[in-house]
């Protein structure tokens, strides 16, 4: 299968979103310094937080001992825009998941002590209580409902993407993936579905298709440009912004959608004053200017729940 011609916006985001291999740190300062040049005029800077004031019926539903020490220590994932990613410093965090929690946290009048962490990595830090809340586009799932309590802020979900010369018109059926290659995310919702319904092309008597994971969303779009993989299966507005960013790709379809919280450990106090948090951004006009400017306001949700039903 011939291979998509290489741009220079597509080298630029890969050697952003390659060098957060070293996420795992826990060090903001770990990716190189530059890290995001393709970022640079590309990803919005401008500020639609420092503006928030805070919330006191929203505060006072924080437990008291959070309210006496006024921080908490929350783990982000970093990968790809508009969720979150470096700007070209190598060490200043922008996204969605970065705008909504410091205008909770602004809300509820605490400061944050952020730490990046790689996304597989979150979750099970969040039971054993090293952080006190995570961020990463966490998709709210009956499996992670039973380990993991939410507080939604958006609805985002599954799609997937291909290059130009792909026969692929619309992935409505995991089947019509049967025989190809898709490249995903290590640890994510795409991951398990994808394992999970390999069986589907076996049950047809047709070649099962492979998966391929990636830890970092620049080598699971090199896999595509490069002929490894045939499809990429990621979030639904991480893969449009992306497609936007280089030449000789296409987004594909949504495939399902999921709504998408702060992730805490399960039966935490703090679900509560985050909710209300979450509610008064959307009162006081911020929740929408946030989605404004990452441009996704097809995600919007109406009203912020805890731990609601997975999308069916």
């Amino acid at each position: 299968m011939p291979r998509t011609r290489h741009t220079a916006a597509f080298a630029l985001i890969t050697v952003a979103a390659l060098a957060l291999t070293a996420c795992g740190s826990g060090d903001p300062a770990a990716a190189p310094a530059g890290a995001a040049a393709a970022a640079e005029g590309k990803v919005p800077t401008s500020d639609v937080v420092s503006s928030v004031r805070k919330d006191e019926a929203a505060a006072k539903l924080l437990p008291a001992d959070v309210r006496a020490a006024g921080t908490l220590t929350v783990a982000a994932s970093v990968g790809n825009p508009p969720g979150s990613t470096y700007l070209a410093d190598g060490k200043t965090v922008a996204g969605t998941d970065i705008d909504f929690a410091d205008a909770v946290a602004r809300k509820l009048g605490l400061r944050l002590t952020r730490e990046v962490a790689s996304f597989e990595a979150i979750l099970p830090a969040l039971d054993s209580g090293k952080y006190d809340v995570g961020t990463g586009n966490f998709g709210v799932t009956e499996e992670r409902r039973g380990t993991i309590d939410f507080v939604t802020y958006i609805n985002d979900g599954q799609g997937f993407a291909v290059r130009d010369d792909s026969g692929l018109k619309k992935v409505t059926d995991l089947t019509q993936l049967c025989g190809l290659t898709v490249g995903t995310g290590a640890g994510t919702t795409f991951e398990v579905t994808l394992e999970e319904n390999r069986h589907l092309c076996t049950d047809a008597g047709r070649e099962p298709y492979d998966v391929k994971t990636y830890n970092d969303q620049g080598a699971t779009w090199a896999s595509l440009q490069q002929g490894r993989s045939d499809v990429v299966m990621s979030t639904i507005n991480g893969l449009r912004y992306a497609v936007e960013q280089q030449e000789g790709v296409r987004f594909l379809n949504e495939f399902k959608r999921l709504d998408v919280g702060f992730a805490f450990k399960k039966g935490t106090p703090l679900a509560p004053a985050f909710q209300a948090a979450v509610n008064g951004l959307k009162a006081d006009g911020t929740y929408d200017r946030i989605l404004k400017k990452w441009g996704i306001g097809a995600s919007a949700i109406t009203t912020s729940r805890i731990s609601p039903p997975e999308i069916k």
